[in-house]
């Protein structure tokens, strides 16, 4: 695939890690030219015309992948700008020195921005203006309130992913052989980095436990302990034979791959310590629950971000409406599923939940045998939905396009179930991932994962969800400014702006949605009536999350609450939580609903996107139509929405609808 040539301004000269000090001490102009002396208050870059804003934009992106090592990784930044050609070796500095300097950076930054002249900018540069604004305000809004002190998760989950997506992008140096001497080096220089790194840590989490600024008990089991362990294992065994396949007999394995064992073990010492730290100086059974962002918060983050207008109260309740609207349509495909099946079901309203509960434990039964049929059936439905694709013309698909299934990696294994990372877009080299996490060949978890339920996880993760939206944006990437791809604060933990979410997590339930419509000979669309109702069930997901989410973090549920929320409207399994510890169908059912609800009190908001980002893009396909008209083409609605890059709906509706 063709990948964009991105114009650089500014800093473009700046080598190595002097780039921060250019930034930050020398004071560059919005010309690029070095100034003697402060051209503002705060040593703020003076900007007066549209050309300037881009300058600004364009130097700010940068200082956030130099400050962000792994998100630079994931993004591809060494292949984006000279000065971060080392980045790879970093992991990222959570000083309390270096953090403020970020702080004073943005807030620079904002300022010089607030004085731009809207009027001055073009269509795509006005959504850029209303994205970065949005950005700043979440980062500084973040670093003021010190999350540093809590963000545990984030400890823990970037030294790994750092280095997951190095090797996702190495160089590939055929026969199944990645990286080249100076990548695997680079490898060899984050995992000694992490001693320090946790130190920092350490030390960030000690001072907001004195100032009871802390993280929840259940991150500090899961996320913390367990992650820190699963960490060490990752670094004392599993990048060293991972580095060993696919370094090879090449010549200069004999000195790196030992340099690996040893940096490996490094860390992994680093994180049996993290481990022991947390479990010293941190109750996880202390009664109070820390997870609540509390109303103020949450709305900020609802009406800043997402840039919906609507209260926590609106919000709960429209989740509720979402619920009983899926929560019928269910109803209607179960009563199909079982007269297909002659089960003999009552769906009166007294026992419609039950019955719903009954086709889906028959549907149940054709579950895999083990976790290598899980992933068989995930791939083969993956090829259906690409050819499906390719029969109705839905999308301009290349014929090289190919999607995969991989194993979750075991340290991210206690919040996803599957998950979707892309390929960095600023380089050559690197796959995109669908994720799948074993089952352990647990039967009662394999049955959740039955032959129907496959069919819309495979949609979403893969064709035409997440694989091909992000391969698509990198085919067109010349239309996505550098900024649309920036993910504030982090990739994928508690300290993630979340912003992106709206629109990747909404137009993968939209394509769950859309791959239902019905078609000629095919009343379901892609799917059958039992991978149907699964698909509902993800939308009835989504619409729970709302519920939940405002719900735990409001303070309207408690975290048990929500658990026993979601196993009775997502699963219509009423009481699993309580039935757990006889019932092993019960037990597997609270797990997962344990494990979500989890997942949703670190991630204040992030759960909401799926249903809200769904329904923008249809209310901005809707609006669309009639504009258009005649000459509406649902293909280049598509293509034209994916152009717009990973941002909101709200940041771009009235430009989108200006330009058919």
């Amino acid at each position: 695939m063709k990948r964009r040539t991105f114009v650089q301004r500014g800093v473009v000269g700046a080598v190595g890690f002097g780039v921060l000090r250019k930034l930050e001490a020398l004071k560059v102009s919005s010309l690029g030219q070095r100034v003697s002396e402060p051209l503002g208050p705060g040593g703020e870059i003076a900007v007066e015309s549209a050309n300037d804003f881009t300058t600004l934009r364009d130097r700010y992106f940068l200082f956030q992948l130099a400050r962000n090592p792994v998100t630079s990784t994931y993004l591809g930044g060494d292949a984006y700008d000279p000065s971060l050609r080392d980045i790879n070796s970093r992991l990222r500095d959570y000083s309390r020195a270096a953090l403020m300097s970020e702080l004073r950076y943005y807030t620079d930054t904002r300022n010089t921005l607030s004085r731009i002249n809207p009027r001055t900018l073009s269509a795509a540069e006005s959504v850029d203006r209303a994205l970065m604004d949005a950005q700043l305000e979440f980062l500084i809004h973040q670093l003021g309130s010190s999350y540093e002190q809590r963000s545990l998760d984030s400890y823990v989950a970037d030294p790994f992913r750092g280095i997951d997506w190095q090797i996702q992008q190495m160089t590939d140096g055929g026969r199944g052989l990645l990286g080249t001497e100076v990548e695997w080096q680079q490898v060899v220089n984050r995992a000694l980095a992490t001693p320090r790194y946790l130190e920092t840590a350490r030390t960030n989490l000690l001072a907001g436990k004195r100032a009871g600024n802390m993280p929840d008990k259940r991150m500090v089991q899961r996320d913390g302990i367990d992650g820190s362990k699963a960490n060490a294992e990752y670094f004392r065994k599993t990048l060293p034979e991972t580095a060993r396949g696919f370094i090879g007999r090449r010549a200069f394995g004999g000195q790196m791959l030992p340099r690996l064992t040893n940096a490996g073990e490094t860390a992994a010492k680093a994180w049996d310590d993290f481990a022991s730290f947390l479990s010293t100086n941190f109750n996880v059974n202390e009664a109070v629950d820390r997870f609540a962002s509390g109303e103020a918060a949450y709305e900020w983050r609802v009406h800043n971000v997402l840039r919906d207008p609507r209260s926590a109260a609106q919000l709960f309740q429209y989740g509720k409406e979402q619920v009983e609207l899926y929560t019928n349509r269910i109803h209607e495909i179960a009563r199909v599923v079982a007269a297909e099946a002659k089960l003999a079901m009552n769906f009166d309203v007294a026992r419609r939940n039950a019955s719903v509960r009954a086709v889906m434990d028959y549907l149940s039964k054709d579950s895999p045998r083990n976790d290598d049929q899980l992933f068989q059936w995930y791939r083969q439905a993956g090829d259906r939905a690409v050819a499906y694709g390719r029969q109705y013309d839905l999308f301009d698909i290349p014929p090289t396009y190919k999607l995969d299934v991989v194993p979750t990696p075991p340290v991210l294994r206690s919040t996803i179930d599957a998950a979707y990372y892309p390929a960095p877009p600023f380089k050559k080299t690197g796959v995109g991932r669908f994720y799948l996490t074993p089952t352990g060949n647990d039967p009662a978890a394999l049955k959740q994962n039955n032959h129907a339920s496959v069919a819309d996880t495979a949609v979403h993760e893969g064709f035409p969800g997440h694989d091909w939206h992000y391969k698509y944006m990198t085919m067109h990437a010349a239309q996505i400014s550098n900024i649309r791809w920036l993910t504030p604060g982090a990739v994928e933990d508690s300290s993630s702006m979340w912003s992106d979410s709206m629109a990747s997590e909404g137009w993968a339930l939209y394509c769950e949605e859309l791959m239902s419509d019905s078609r000629p000979g095919r009343r379901y669309g892609f799917y059958n009536a039992g991978e149907y109702l699964y698909e509902l069930q993800g939308q009835l997901l989504r619409a729970v999350r709302i519920v939940v989410d405002v719900g735990i973090h409001t303070k309207r549920m408690t975290f048990d609450e929500a658990v026993d929320y979601f196993t009775a409207h997502v699963d219509f399994f009423p009481g699993a939580r309580q039935r757990a510890a006889t019932d092993p169908a019960a037990r597997a059912e609270a797990e997962v609903a344990q494990r979500a609800i989890y997942r949703y009190s670190k991630w204040p908001t992030q759960a909401i996107t799926y249903n809200l980002g769904k329904n923008a893009i249809v209310g901005l396909r809707e609006a669309y139509k009639v504009k258009t008209g005649r000459a509406y083409s649902e293909k280049h609605f598509h293509q034209k929405f994916m152009g717009m890059g990973t941002v909101p709906v709200a940041y771009f509706r009235e430009v989108f609808l200006q330009t058919p």
